[in-house]
């Protein structure tokens, strides 16, 4: 019997797909709920599970091509597992570099060969695998369990770059470059990036948060903490939660424009920006203020190892009333960002850093961190985004005020 496998459906939001690569080949025996290959949308990866058991017959889209919801992807023969269909030369598919990169081609007892030393890649690094016509497991991973990463695959590839013979021309050796697609995600990003710029008027203005009383309360119950609830106690929950109370004090800010409308937002849907190795992505905590502090720090560290082993879904990232970004993290001091549509504003957090400040008439060492808050000028005034920050550095500094509102 035949099972057509057929492309998800995909959300209203994203209108078609591209099929990054088959972790099948024709011939080869599948499992129920076996991934057959990854569908790359505008924000997340989608697994295309085996419906049936039984031998993947035909494949009907090439690697790489476009895709949209219902289209007919492959077809498996129903109860046939174990036995062969042919070379997997006949697929209309990916290239054979394309097939090792998934590192996780079968022989047809079904068995998977990872254990031959084959590394597990994520899409990105498979594109870049298959690209430059490199094999899987001659790369070292560097990535946890050696899993190989995208600069992984890059940096494999600029030797041989540098083996073809230089031009002529070249005023000296070994200088080369190497022309990579967007993925669809960095495509989404820029384009949502040049959105806001052009259909808002973004202005940003600063501040400075005294964080001693912050470090103060996570050094004497760090501890505690983490005993109690499995997780360390970071900085992030205490900025959601002052971000939060900002919020309730200045609506305006936590709205949105649609057409002529304001539409005011009467809940708390904070994004919190992760970084992976196919860009920025910004998964939301909802209702952030009916949140404790370890859930929240437990949603980011689920959010973060997701987005980053690429099993976050749509629905994480999709709404978000206001975003949060730690360029901190990355050792930045101070940065502009740039507002995540169609939201009105974003909260910039950077590098802690200890300065000599005047502090009761005397000058003391207070670990410092400039905060930035990028707004739409067209319904935020800057009366109001200025007192938003302060509000979120009066909390931040008197950490007591989230627990009495005041």
């Amino acid at each position: 019997m035949s099972t057509e496998i057929r492309v998800p459906q995909l959300p209203e939001s994203v209108a078609d797909a591209t099929l990054v690569a088959w972790r099948k080949q024709p011939g080869q025996s599948v499992s129920r709920d076996e991934n057959l290959a990854d569908l790359e949308t505008d924000k997340v990866v989608l697994e295309v599970p085996a419906p049936v058991s039984g031998v993947l017959r035909d494949i009907k889209v090439a690697g790489g091509a476009s895709v949209k919801s219902g289209e007919l992807l492959a077809i498996i023969e129903e109860g046939a597992a174990g036995a062969t269909a042919g070379p997997a030369a006949a697929a209309p598919a990916t290239t054979p570099a394309a097939a090792t990169a998934g590192g996780t081609a079968t022989g047809g007892n079904g068995k998977s060969k990872a254990a031959a030393g084959a590394p597990r890649t994520g899409p990105a690094a498979r594109r870049v695998i298959e690209e430059q016509k490199l094999s899987a497991g001659e790369i070292a991973g560097s990535a946890p369990r050696g899993r190989v990463t995208k600069g992984d695959a890059s940096s494999a590839a600029a030797p041989a770059a540098t083996a073809a013979p230089a031009p002529a021309s070249a005023p000296r050796a070994g200088r080369t470059e190497q022309r990579v697609p967007m993925t669809r995600l960095r495509a989404r990003i820029a384009e949502r990036l040049i959105q806001a710029q052009s259909t808002q008027a973004l202005l940003t203005s600063f501040n400075e948060v005294d964080l001693a009383a912050v470090q103060e309360l996570r050094a004497r119950y760090k501890e505690g903490f983490e005993k109690k609830h499995g997780v360390k106690l970071g900085i992030m929950p205490f900025f959601v939660k002052a971000v939060v109370e900002a919020l309730k004090r200045f609506p305006v800010v936590n709205a949105s424009v649609e057409n002529a409308d304001i539409v005011y937002h009467e809940y708390f849907d904070i994004g919190v920006a992760v970084s992976t190795e196919r860009g920025l992505m910004v998964p939301v905590l909802r209702d952030a203020d009916a949140l404790s502090f370890a859930a929240i720090e437990q949603q980011i560290g689920a959010f973060a190892a997701r987005a980053r082993n690429g099993s976050i879904t749509l629905e994480d990232l999709t709404g978000g009333t206001f975003s949060i970004t730690n360029g901190g993290s990355f050792g930045s001091l101070m940065s502009t960002p740039i507002v995540n549509t169609p939201q009105s504003a974003i909260l910039g957090m950077h590098k802690i850093q200890d300065r000599a400040m005047v502090v009761h008439g005397e000058v003391a060492v207070r670990p410092m961190m400039y905060v930035a808050l990028t707004y739409d000028h067209r319904i935020i005034d800057g009366r109001e985004a200025v007192q938003f920050l302060v509000t979120v550095k009066d909390c931040l500094e008197d950490p007591g005020r989230l627990l009495l509102g005041v």
